[in-house]
């Protein structure tokens, strides 16, 4: 099923790109290709391109030459001729191999994209400190490492004497020029994940500091462009930038917040999440990430109004689950409720709930609410729980005693079981050392 766009109303003409989306019926997808495909048209909006035209194809599985099938192929180089389209992104991530036959086929005319290629395009854009653009940098260059054969396959074909086709082992020179290409990439990999070490081993020197001035942190997560910015600008009094596009925001804020009695906390904006994130985004990310699985508690920040709400949210947890984070408590917030038709019943609908509010960040609606409700999370809440803590771990076995209530310890060779009541917005830090066993809930 093919769909063309018509001409855009603006002036300034774009790159204009066909995107292709496959159903794979061995795969489970949280989106329709349909929808998947929207959100797909949506990246290359914000990537800068004029999307003209999608079509799609379901399949059992892959072909294994060009992904999709020889029929779909003469479908969409016909329409990207008829439709003057310089470039074909494809909704999931193309293998090599994949990438260099559709480029054969459409001709160097045509680039051939994917998902995760344009996902990388627009994390280069909107990275601003050097944390973000080494991350860039490192996921792309990984990305690129085994797409390397085709840039230099012209060269190779040049060399054309007895050594590069009569097996007897001697090199052509696009062939020595691609080692030494991929020698380059190598170290350059090599450097930056080093670089990142020492951000990652930065980060954790802040975190201990954080740690000892006893703040709470809660980091807010959720789909991208579901109003993270907007919130923390709304609650913080800050500046993040905020725009209504996918992946406003790459680099992590973190603001202090005064929650009702006094209390204080610090509420740290992490990247959006997207379903077919790229795990060599998650992997570079990763200092960046930590943050979440740090924290002390999560803001599940949802779109109410986005139609394919439920599945963004699924993707968040899946992703979270994925960072070990899952065990962090977490509170649901409803964005957004300003663009529907009854917000008042919106929020009457999770009242009483203690893990969901309704809000509009942009407007500031349910302001209060969430305030309260974040402090309860924080400062009110008591899990019970029993913990098995080592005689090193002294500084959590103090913390209980300052911060929880203690209803019995007990000591054998090893360790120090500790049986007792924490707040809630310690239970992350005490995650590791619960044992199976014992019964956590609030109190």
């Amino acid at each position: 099923m093919a769909k063309k766009y018509s001409e855009p109303t603006h002036a300034i003409q774009h790159e204009r790109v066909f995107l292709v989306g496959v159903q794979l019926q061995s795969q489970a997808s949280l989106l329709t290709v349909e929808d998947s495909l929207s959100e797909l048209a949506l990246l290359s909006d914000t990537a800068g391109l004029e999307v003209v035209g999608t079509t799609t194809q379901r399949l059992d599985r892959p072909f294994p030459k060009t992904f999709i099938g020889p029929g779909k192929i003469e479908e969409v180089q016909a329409l990207i001729r008829e439709l003057d389209a310089q470039m074909v992104i494809f909704d999931d991530e193309l293998s090599p191999r994949h990438q260099r036959e559709l480029e054969e086929i459409f001709g160097d005319k045509v680039r051939v994209l994917d998902r995760t290629a344009l996902i990388l395009d627009i994390f280069a854009q909107h990275a601003q400190t050097r944390e973000g653009i080494l991350q860039v940098e490192l996921a792309q260059y990984e990305y690129r490492l085994p797409r390397l054969t085709r840039a230099w396959t012209h060269l190779a074909r040049q060399a054309g004497g007895k050594g590069s086709l009569s097996g007897v082992g001697l090199r052509g020179p696009g062939e020595t020029q691609l080692e030494v290409d991929r020698r380059d990439i190598s170290r350059r990999i090599d450097h930056l994940k080093a670089e990142l070490e020492k951000v990652r081993a930065h980060r954790e020197r802040h975190r201990n500091q954080r740690r000892k001035s006893e703040l709470p942190v809660v980091a807010v997560v959720g789909y991208t462009n579901a109003g993270k910015s907007t919130l923390l600008n709304r609650l913080a009094g800050a500046d993040v930038y905020v725009a209504n596009q996918l992946f406003a925001t790459l680099d992590p804020t973190t603001r202090r917040v005064e929650l009702p009695g006094g209390h204080l906390a610090l509420f740290t904006d992490t990247v959006g999440f997207i379903q077919k994130l790229p795990t060599g985004l998650v992997a570079a990310f990763r200092a960046t990430l930590e943050e979440i699985a740090e924290a002390d508690m999560l803001l599940h920040v949802l779109d109410i109004t986005h139609p394919n709400v439920h599945a963004q949210a699924e993707a968040v947890l899946q992703t979270l689950e994925e960072l070990n984070a899952d065990h962090i408590p977490i509170l649901t917030v409803l964005n957004k409720i300003d663009q529907l038709p009854d917000p008042e019943g919106a929020r009457t609908s999770v009242a009483g709930n203690s893990d969901a509010v309704a809000i509009s960040a942009l407007k500031g609606e349910g302001h209060t609410d969430l305030l309260d409700a974040i402090n309860r999370k924080l400062y009110e809440s008591f899990e019970q729980v029993s913990v098995r803590l080592s005689y090193q771990e002294g500084g959590l076995q103090a913390l209980f005693r300052q911060q929880g209530q203690v209803d019995r310890v007990e000591h054998d060779r090893n360790d120090v079981i500790m049986y007792g009541r924490i707040p809630g917005r310690l239970l992350a830090r005490f995650q590791p050392f619960i044992q199976m066993e014992s019964h956590v809930g609030s109190i």
